[in-house]
């Protein structure tokens, strides 16, 4: 039966699904497919998992190519080729650049298999004509070029790095996509806003960020917010000034300054340690009914 494995044609690139065809896959193996971009050398990088499975998770995307062929050693060599190729181009780009007085930064240089089109990534603050650039380029290597702009996220993950967690980071580690990241969720999990915590090298708000959110919204939900005033079974109004998300707990202020940490069962029963209003007056009235100690009740005469 037909399985899928991922493919990865560059480190730290985006992961593209294919079927094995009648091809026997396993994890680290070089394989030639057909993509929009023409032929291509990619490694897989997933082990292969049976179709109809994927397909169960995946049933908008069942249209997926098939695995061409298995790379050899001729399809090594011009691989190498193609990376000395890469580097000669970005040293020479980058020369080119400098001359012009270009405002761009080149980032990574890409050669398709085929030798069909170099792709040339850099970033820049605005639009930027490169045209004569294009032109010494062309003329220098005679193949297409193309210049794509890209964003500092992208940045970070073509050139790496070590985060502020002194691991690689996760957008050349191990992510294919960037997914949106907010200041709520540094908020919701009850980070530091300081700009310099909670920011990666890209300058932007941190991937791992989108993590934790989920759990920490449903740890939270039935949680009252910091700051809000809520009111206890007793009748009395206090206000939540801290949360603990991880242990369900938070820390309440009374109107006479006393700090309790309860957790949102204590909602419904009570805060622990404080007895309720409403026995506390009614053991109060039983308590002066009773006569002192050493007296008889009123209207009671000795026999």
């Amino acid at each position: 039966m037909s399985r899928v494995v991922g493919i990865q044609f560059r480190p730290s690139g985006k992961v593209y699904n294919f079927r094995t065809g009648s091809f026997v896959l396993e994890k680290c193996q070089n394989v030639i497919v057909k993509t929009e971009q023409g032929v291509s050398l990619g490694e897989v990088v997933t082990e292969p998992v049976r179709y109809d499975e994927w397909a169960e998770k995946h049933p908008d995307r069942s249209d997926l190519k098939k695995i061409f062929r298995l790379a050899n050693e001729e399809d090594l060599e011009q691989q190498q080729k193609l990376r000395e190729r890469e580097d000669r181009a970005k040293k020479y780009c980058q020369q080119r650049i400098e001359a012009r007085d270009m405002p761009m930064k080149l980032i990574d240089v890409e050669c398709f298999f085929d030798g069909s089109k170099v792709v040339f990534y850099f970033t820049a603050e605005g639009r930027v004509d490169f045209r004569e650039l294009v032109k010494d380029l062309v003329h220098r290597f005679k193949t297409r070029v193309e210049m794509r702009q890209i964003g500092v996220r992208n940045e970070a993950k073509m050139l790496g790095g070590v985060g502020s967690c002194g691991r690689e980071l996760c957008c050349c580690a191990f992510l294919g996509d960037f997914e949106p990241v907010s200041v709520k969720m540094a908020k919701e999990q009850n980070l530091s806003l300081n700009p310099t915590k909670i920011s990666g090298l890209c300058g932007r708000l941190m991937c791992c960020l989108t993590y934790e959110y989920e759990t920490y919204c449903w740890l939270k939900k039935d949680m009252p917010k910091v700051g809000k005033r809520i009111t206890l079974p007793d009748g009395e109004t206090v206000k939540v000034i801290r949360q603990n998300a991880l242990e369900r707990k938070m820390t309440i202020l009374y109107q006479d300054g006393e700090e309790k940490v309860i957790g949102p069962e204590d909602l419904k029963t009570g805060a622990p340690g404080r007895p309720d209003k409403k026995q506390a007056r009614v053991k109060q009235r039983e308590e002066s009914a009773k006569p002192p100690r050493g007296r008889r009740p009123a209207g009671k005469k000795k026999k």
